[in-house]
């Protein structure tokens, strides 16, 4: 029994991250593949390039400020878990429990969301996916070929996050260098292609759409596209540096990107197809186009560059999917890992693999929840973006909160003060979300209200087994002390 003991003890998450490959998670997880999705339904649809501009600069620095408070926190407690730390510590087991089961939502939705938008943009890009038995999803057609293209990719990526974070870091590096790399060939192939002018961004905001409310309403999805600098703390037990860098890394991360996100969307605008007068023509006609034409992005790159433009931002999207599913399989188990481990959801959650120092059970089952979604398609994305928006919405308000308890404690001002305002921006955020505001038009889906009390119903389930384990408990552990 006692050997059992020693062996557990020894089974410890490994130091085995570097700076880099902390920043290159993080912006993994920021830029996923729906990067090159949104601007056609989310982004130019409700903003138009100028307010987009202005919507991701005001996201940014919101996310820039919270992300002071992530890094007040993390030098206070380096250890894997992070939200969940943060809010236990400050504020209870019951608060941490809800703030990292919503934020584990945010989390294990985005490993969905990429392995779908993989499958998406390579069928439209390669019609070889489009084989075998299909059916129909809210008026999108599914393949055989799609599913079987995510599930693999899923179960791929979520033996490799089993097999060890030094290599899967190395990997994460290699594809987000890949992504940014092919996001800049097409920039610069905008910009010395003669004939995509100035003019062509025009309008600079959706005229369908008062300015104020499209700047708003992807101000309001900020949550979503930003989470990814919020994963650093998840890994901080496995730093091989000191925790004071995480505060560049964190800003750096944000900054690119905010970079990518404006670069994409005006790219998209300005590169408008023959025929087209400009790109808010184009967009009104989507639901009418199929192939490249239906992917504004990719046909941008294809317009400027050919089939080279093509490779070029296929190699972006592919690594931004790839980067996301890896990125999110490690925030997402490290943070069940330390759930487990403080015993607020079940302990298998929180057992090592023997050989890799991993959380295998946690990956696996974010793997398991995560294959629902490629049998939902497209019509999936949406509902995701919705649900990781509201999770990590929480995440952010719980952190900057606790924050603002230590400081308190500490005389600390200045985070007092960057507390305070990620917790009022956080809460904006939630109300956007959850609050139907006709004006805005930026509140949650029906299909997202439902998988989110899906959500809520599975961790009340988990948190009831568990306080229901800890309470048998309780007798056993004062016998031994009688004995």
């Amino acid at each position: 029994m006692g050997e059992k003991s020693t062996n557990e003890k020894e089974l410890k998450l490994q130091k085995k991250l570097s700076p880099v490959s902390v920043w290159a998670l993080a912006l993994g997880c920021i830029v996923g593949g729906s990067a090159f999705v949104m601007p056609a339904n989310t982004f130019l649809v409700k903003a138009g390039p100028l307010g987009t501009a202005i919507a991701m600069s005001v996201a940014a620095l919101i996310m820039i400020v919270i992300a002071f408070n992530y890094h007040f926190m993390i030098n206070r407690y380096p250890i894997a878990g992070g939200e969940f730390t943060y809010t236990n510590v400050a504020f209870g087991g019951k608060q941490a429990f809800i703030c990292s089961w919503f934020l584990g939502l945010s989390y294990l939705s985005l490993v969905a969301l990429n392995a779908t938008a993989l499958a998406f943009v390579l069928r439209n890009l390669i019609t070889y996916f489009e084989f075998g038995f299909h059916y129909v999803v809210a008026g999108y057609d599914i393949y055989f070929g799609e599913i079987l293209l995510a599930v693999f990719a899923l179960v791929f990526l979520g033996i490799l996050s089993i097999c060890g974070v030094q290599f899967t870091g190395i990997f994460q590096t290699i594809l987000v260098f890949s992504l940014v790399g092919g996001v800049f060939v097409v920039l610069g192939a905008s910009v010395v292609d003669p004939s995509v002018k100035a003019a062509n961004i025009l309008p600079l905001f959706n005229p369908e759409v008062k300015p104020l409310a499209g700047i708003l309403g992807v101000v309001a999805v900020a949550p979503w596209a930003f989470v990814g600098f919020d994963t650093i703390p998840q890994a901080a037990e496995e730093f091989r540096f000191s925790a004071k860098k995480t505060r560049r890394i964190m800003v750096l991360s944000v900054l690119f990107g905010g970079a990518v996100y404006v670069i994409i969307n005006t790219v998209t605008a300005v590169v408008v197809p023959a025929g087209y007068s400009s790109w808010v023509e184009y967009l009104r006609d989507l639901p009418n186009l199929s192939g490249l034409m239906a992917l504004p992005t990719f046909h941008a790159a294809y317009q400027l560059l050919g089939k080279t433009g093509l490779f070029f931002i296929g190699i972006a999207v592919v690594a931004a999917c790839l980067s996301g599913i890896v990125g999110f399989y490690m925030a997402t188990s490290r943070l069940l890992y330390s759930m487990a481990k403080e015993s607020v959801i079940p302990g298998w959650f929180g057992r090592l693999h023997p050989k890799y120092k991993t959380p295998a059970n946690a990956i696996l089952f974010v793997l398991l929840v995560s294959l629902v979604a490629p049998f939902f398609g497209r019509t999936a994305i949406l509902w995701i973006v919705d649900m990781a928006s509201i999770g990590a919405a929480i995440g952010y308000g719980y952190t900057s909160a606790a924050a603002f308890v230590f400081a308190k404690q500490e005389k600390n001002k200045g985070i007092m003060v960057t507390g305070v305002l990620g917790t009022l921006m956080s809460v904006m955020f939630a109300v956007l979300l959850l609050v139907p505001i006709p004006f805005f038009n930026c509140s949650l889906g029906r299909e997202s209200y439902i998988c989110l009390l899906a959500w809520v119903v599975l961790g009340l389930v988990f948190y009831l087994k568990t306080r229901g384990l800890r309470a048998e408990a309780l007798p056993e552990q004062a016998e031994n002390a009688e004995a």
